[in-house]
């Protein structure tokens, strides 16, 4: 295929050309209406862009194809089937996907250290979780990707289940054996959808870990906002092989998503994708030069600890993406959070995401010297100035174990049910009704439906009390719960 082509690009720039005056959406009408005030800070080219696909980028009964030329041409350079683009980001792609697989009622494999995006699937879809619960990391308070043979034993336990959904690479970019769990979840003959968001970028170069669709899964969404070159709530399902229905995936889609499409994702999209098919190998062989060099300039910094390929080595993940650096700053004696919050303050420098214990930095294509420098700087600064930072009461981490709470209702049937809120002194033994999610990475530490323990109440209030963010819960600051009420 011709991928010097971006078709919804070229449909944009004609659209210019010809000078079209709209008469229906948007109202703006290609910025004319727009607030001077507004466009001092976005630009008027924001506007200009904002174009219906029908009587805009293409016709009514849309002849050209404007944006299916598109999806093909994405299909081609990743090696999927079917590639199928989605303004509304991969929250709502992976709730999409995992109702083309399983519908209310039936049974589907989750890894637990999902997004709540996943879990707000589960209550919408009315999907029957069967969590499979990842590989703990216990030194590093961390949560990699599960093993094939954890996915083998919960499908031998559940054979009626209708699919399986994999997170990798997390959010701290450990992964996932992909080709391994494809082939125990072909074995039982059901589809494996992975949730790859933080994994568009992983196509186009050797040295990345596997891409989904070349090792076998069924069903792949990623975000290429986050690691690729396209704005925020861009997102593309990739398709192969015929246990998910292309048909049914995007009647589902229709169901789920937008009629009012961006045309601003779709053009991002279209160009990211011809920049990686032209320039990508190149783009990202230097990427990974300059992550290792921040890599090896971190690690010599005293009281930091970068994650590495250590932890493959140790049989935790089956790769780590070399993009991905992530610090431990405990030694410093301060938290993820307040590393965030002194660099952000101190150095105008924003870090990716933070926790109790680390923060990450992702390095992508679009860095240069001058980034990879004031990174640097950023953490040699706060490793020189740690002992300034105020000290706080610690996060009391809880054991591992204690994580894996007891599932006593399905998530739909506690998210709706009548409910109560109780003082976080009485919540422990209760079921809750609500997501609690510390954000970021966004993982939920309680989903509706678990039974609440004091060991995760314990971690939960001390973590607000250092700087959590919880801003799902009905009380942020976790003083209440909402919870099952009791007949």
């Amino acid at each position: 295929m011709d991928h010097s082509r971006a078709p919804v690009l070229e449909a944009l720039r004609e659209f210019r050309r010809r000078g079209d005056v709209a008469y229906g959406p948007p109202g703006h009408k290609q910025g004319r209406g727009a607030d001077p005030r507004v466009v001092d800070v976005v630009g008027m080219d924001v506007f200009r862009s904002d174009v219906l696909t029908l009587n805009g980028l293409d016709d009514r009964r849309e002849s050209q194809g404007v944006i299916s030329q598109a999806q093909e041409l994405m299909a081609d350079a990743v090696g999927a089937t079917e590639a199928f683009f989605s303004t509304c980001g991969s929250s709502l792609s992976v709730k999409t996907a995992m109702l083309a697989v399983a519908g209310p009622g039936e049974k589907m494999l989750l890894s637990r250290n999902a997004h709540k995006s996943v879990v707000a699937a589960v209550v919408v879809n009315g999907v029957e979780p069967i969590w499979v619960h990842p590989e703990f990391d216990a030194e590093r308070h961390l949560a990699h990707p599960p093993e094939p043979d954890d996915v083998r034993a919960r499908l031998r336990e559940h054979p009626d289940a209708r699919g399986m959904l994999l997170i990798t690479p997390t959010d701290w970019g450990t992964c996932a054996d992909i080709g391994a769990v494809a082939r125990v979840c072909h074995e039982f003959d059901v589809p494996l959808i992975v949730d790859e968001a933080w994994g568009a970028h992983l196509p186009f170069h050797p040295d990345l870990p596997a891409w989904g669709m070349d090792a076998e899964a069924d069903l792949v969404v990623t975000s290429v906002h986050k690691m690729g070159g396209a704005i925020e709530q861009s997102s593309v399902f990739h398709l192969q092989y015929d246990r998910v229905s292309s048909e049914v995936l995007k009647q589902r889609e229709d169901l789920l998503g937008t009629t009012s499409a961006s045309p601003l994702v779709y053009a991002t999209l279209d160009g990211w994708r011809r920049q990686m098919v032209e320039q990508g190998h190149a783009l990202l062989d230097a990427a990974i030069s300059r992550a290792r060099r921040v890599r090896a300039a971190a690690d010599e910094l005293p009281g930091l600890r970068v994650m590495g390929r250590e932890v493959v080595d140790e049989g935790l993940a089956a790769d780590v993406d070399p993009l991905k650096i992530v610090i431990d700053v405990r030694e410093l004696g301060i938290s993820g959070m307040q590393a965030a919050e002194w660099l952000r303050t101190h150095r105008h420098v924003d870090v990716g995401g933070s926790d109790s214990c680390r923060v990450s930095a992702s390095i992508t294509y679009a860095d240069d010297d001058a980034t990879e420098h004031m990174l640097v700087e950023a953490l040699r600064a706060l490793v020189e100035k740690a002992e300034s930072i105020e000290r706080q009461p610690p996060v009391r981490l809880p054991e591992p174990s204690a994580l894996e709470l007891e599932q006593a209702m399905l998530p739909r049937e506690a998210f709706f049910a009548p409910v109560e809120h109780v003082p976080a002194e009485r919540a422990a033994g209760r079921i809750s009704a609500e997501i609690i999610t510390p954000y970021p990475p966004g993982v939920p530490v309680v989903c509706p439906g678990e039974v609440i323990t004091a060991e995760v109440l314990d971690y939960l209030r001390s973590g607000v009390e250092h700087g959590m963010l919880i801003p799902d819960a009905a009380d942020s600051s976790v003083r209440t719960l909402r919870v099952v009420a009791r007949p």
